[in-house]
């Protein structure tokens, strides 16, 4: 709707659409309009006093979708036609069904989309967890856009604090301990090496050996990666998470040779102490650490080497990298970089940041220190406390009780998660998080079980004609108004990159269903057959937004 009101002002304004959606607000309250548009925005552009141009603008706007236009002030506010939005928000529901909100922006155009990679020689901790939560939601959200999502996860495999593992493991050469107990013998090694100042200069000639490809340091690594990724695996079993590509910092250790080369022809580099550098300093960015003194290279160059690869590997519209907001200064240099070797697509590479988990006491989680949660465990504590809710709600199979306690686990930490904006830390508080009141993931799934249990009830099937609108009440326009704002949400979701929008909508979808659901018999009732439409309407478009934050639903809770 806001675009019909951006497409209307723009006729009688001569501004461009683009400009005056942006402007579009919506009102505090129900009594001044669904819309809002201020008019002090376009006193500049048309040299009139604003309450003038509210009032010549408003008299000029003429469409059945507006039940009536009113001025206050400088404001236009519009009342949209109820009726009419319910004919074509409900009929739109059930003609488009799980398609209802998508759009074809996106059409034959491929996003490649950087997320997870955890590192291996340490457990799948609550570190990554984020990375993963948001990232499979961003390529959810793109999809629903029409764009075609590669979805990469890009293991940490490499760079100096293998070196220094492989110290520490020398060191103590336990293969019973790492047969008995793999990763969190490999994870002790990890603390080990970072607290020990005279495993740094050693760890640093064990890693140019793994890049100069040394027998035994490269079959250590080998081993320790093995062993990882099978850990890795179990997890995304657990998280229902898939992914189109695994790969790994490694795969170009042997590729940044044409890099380096291109960065020297094209006179980027700088020597500086020994090392190679871009100077990024007249950009405010310091400088972008290329090659070191003995040769090695950095994340840098692997990143830069990898954007080069993925663009020409994938073809891709944009390269999206969903890791923590620490990296802003990484991904902002080597972003430059690109952009300094003429690569114009570099403007496309989106640094997708997010904040950090952080434990009750309000600190992070900090695996070097040796204080961290190990996701495997996070996920079966969810669980058992999701079977403890549903055994007070009725009896079950034991195969029937853990799939409805796996999904309401899922549910509880992807919202959990999601609910908040992305840049923003979270409080990691899972007894909070598995709630079945409130504003989390399982009163969402409760709320979609109890409008299919209507539905059930009444035997509901799908009209095959378009529906007939009757006299709406408060709590039923109410509704309708929500589920037709879909698409503009999921539309802003993508724009945004921000699951958070999606996540919010649905609770407030959930609250306003809820309270309709609490003043309105369907069952029995005169418009019972409107009733139901509006109910299964409602359990669609829920299930639309639950599937974008990568949320399965339940028939029955």
């Amino acid at each position: 709707m806001k675009e019909k009101i951006a497409k209307e002002l723009a006729h009688l304004t001569n501004l461009k659409e683009t400009d005056l959606i942006n402007l579009i607000e919506i009102p505090p309250s129900q009594e001044l309009g669904d819309y809002s548009f201020p008019c002090f925005s376009l006193v500049k552009q048309l040299k009139k006093n604003p309450n003038n141009i509210a009032s010549e603008l408003a008299a000029k706007i003429i469409s059945k979708e507006f039940e009536k236009i009113e001025v206050k002030g400088s404001y236009i506010n519009f009342f949209i036609n109820k009726e009419s939005l319910a004919e074509k928000t409900l009929n739109g529901i059930l003609k488009e069904g799980e398609k209802f909100g998508s759009s074809a922006n996106g059409k034959g155009k491929n996003i490649v989309l950087d997320m997870s990679s955890p590192n291996i020689a340490k457990p799948f901790g609550i570190g990554h967890l984020r990375s993963t939560i948001i990232g499979n939601s961003i390529a959810n959200i793109s999809k629903f856009q029409g764009y075609k999502v590669i979805k990469l996860n890009y293991l940490g495999d490499w760079g100096t604090p293998f070196g220094k593992i492989l110290v520490a493991y020398k060191k103590s050469d336990n293969q019973k301990e790492l047969k008995k107990d793999p990763i969190n013998y490999l994870y002790s090694l990890h603390v080990k090496a970072n607290n020990d100042q005279v495993l740094e200069e050693e760890g640093r000639k064990w890693f140019k050996k793994l890049e100069d490809g040394d027998k035994e340091a490269i079959g250590l690594w080998k081993q320790f990666r093995a062993l990882s990724i099978k850990e890795f695996d179990k997890i995304y079993k657990m998280l229902n998470i898939q992914f189109d590509i695994v790969s790994s910092e490694s795969y170009y250790n042997d590729k940044m040779g044409p890099t380096i080369k291109e960065l020297k022809e094209k006179g980027l580099l700088e020597k500086s102490e020994g090392a190679f550098v871009v100077n990024l300093e007249k950009y405010n960015l310091g400088v972008c650490l290329i090659q070191k003194s003995d040769g090695a290279t950095l994340y840098a160059t692997r990143d830069i080497t990898a954007a080069i690869d993925r663009k020409k590997r994938y073809n891709s519209y944009r390269l999206f990298y969903e890791v923590g907001q620490e990296q802003k200064l990484h991904f902002k240099q080597f972003f430059k970089v690109l952009e300094l070797m003429d690569y114009s697509w570099a403007k496309e590479c989106v640094h997708i940041d997010h904040g950090l988990y952080l434990d009750n006491d309000g600190k992070k989680f900090a695996t070097r220190h040796g204080k961290t949660i190990f996701l495997e465990k996070i996920i079966e504590e969810t669980r058992d406390l999701a079977k403890k809710e549903i055994k007070q709600r009725g009896n079950l199979s034991e195969k029937e009780l853990n799939s409805r306690a796996q999904k309401i686990a899922l549910a509880a930490i992807f919202y959990g998660d999601l609910k908040n904006h992305r840049s923003s830390d979270v409080t990691f508080d899972i007894n909070r998080f598995i709630s079945f009141e409130g504003n989390t993931g399982p009163y969402l799934l409760y709320t979609y079980a109890r409008a299919r249990s209507i539905l059930r009830k009444a035997k509901y099937k799908k009209p095959k004609k378009s529906i007939k609108i009757p006299d709406l009440n408060n709590f039923e326009k109410s509704l309708i108004t929500q589920l037709s704002n879909f698409p503009e949400i999921a539309n802003n979701s993508y724009f945004f990159l921000s699951p958070n929008l999606v996540a919010n909508y649905s609770f407030q979808l959930a609250q306003t269903f809820n309270e309709f659901y609490h003043s309105n018999k369907v069952i029995g009732s005169e418009n019972e057959s409107f009733l139901l439409v509006l109910v299964y309407s409602f359990s669609q478009v829920l299930k639309n937004s639950l599937k974008l934050l990568s949320i399965d639903t339940l028939e029955e809770m």
